[in-house]
């Protein structure tokens, strides 16, 4: 299947380079514009699944380049980049039409996850279309995640996941070490704001701690964290 087409449009040459070498790694193929001008004349040339739009730039800026798209039912999904984390900017990028908002400096991880997100919404582009051919699986304890699979190894012994099992252990690896609270997770598992009342994120968890763990109210691999949500680790002893 054919690799999601990303356009990444930034002024600035250095992160031009980084994300267009990050993101062809992960999968995706990527081309660059300096400009609006120029980003008008390669969505002329060819089809793009996303734009990664930087809102400073030289020229026509951004957000009138994200309000001249959203015009056109045609135009790709937008996740704008910016340096101004207030709150007022943030507003003002979805208000014109930006699928996602990213405030510089980020982590490019992020960024793949929010591409991801994105991609999963556009009903013009499948969710197997988005690229994990290329990554390798990842080991922890006596636990090897397949993520072309998607589904889990223990010692050569193949773990079926369901989809929303796979969607979370794969957001939980891509930030191994770091807490993750339940709005986060929702966001990265599927685009959307976590509502309180919804409880699908901890049934997910707790599905999850009866597959990695003998004793599941001893979480060694998928913790909680106090007051900032779940971790996974692979610091812990195997079982």
């Amino acid at each position: 299947m054919l690799s999601p087409k990303i356009l990444i449009v930034d002024d600035d040459l250095l992160i031009q380079s980084l994300l267009k070498r990050y993101l062809s790694d992960k999968g995706f193929a990527v081309e660059t514009a300096s400009d609006g001008e120029q980003m008008t004349q390669k969505l002329a040339l060819r089809h793009f699944d996303l734009i990664v739009l930087d809102w400073m730039l030289p020229g026509e800026d951004g957000l009138s380049i994200c309000m001249r798209l959203n015009n056109d039912d045609k135009s790709p999904p937008i996740i704008m980049l910016t340096a101004n984390d207030s709150e007022d900017s943030r507003i003002s990028g979805l208000e014109v039409g930006a699928d996602d908002y990213m405030v510089k400096p980020f982590n490019p991880r992020e960024l793949v996850a929010r591409i991801h997100a994105v991609l999963r919404r556009r009903p013009n582009v499948f969710p197997a279309a988005i690229p994990e051919i290329n990554r390798p699986p990842m080991k922890f304890g006596p636990y090897q995640i397949n993520f072309l699979e998607r589904c889990l190894y223990k010692e050569n012994h193949k773990i079926n996941l369901t989809e929303g099992e796979f969607a979370l252990l794969k957001v939980l690896a891509d930030y191994a070490g770091t807490p993750l609270s339940r709005e986060r997770l929702a966001y990265l598992i599927d685009g959307r704001s976590h509502d309180p009342l919804n409880r699908s994120i901890d049934i997910q968890v707790s599905r999850l701690r009866r597959i990695l763990q003998s004793d599941p109210t001893q979480p060694c691999y998928l913790q909680t964290v106090r007051s900032l949500g779940y971790m996974l680790t692979f610091n812990a002893d195997s079982e």
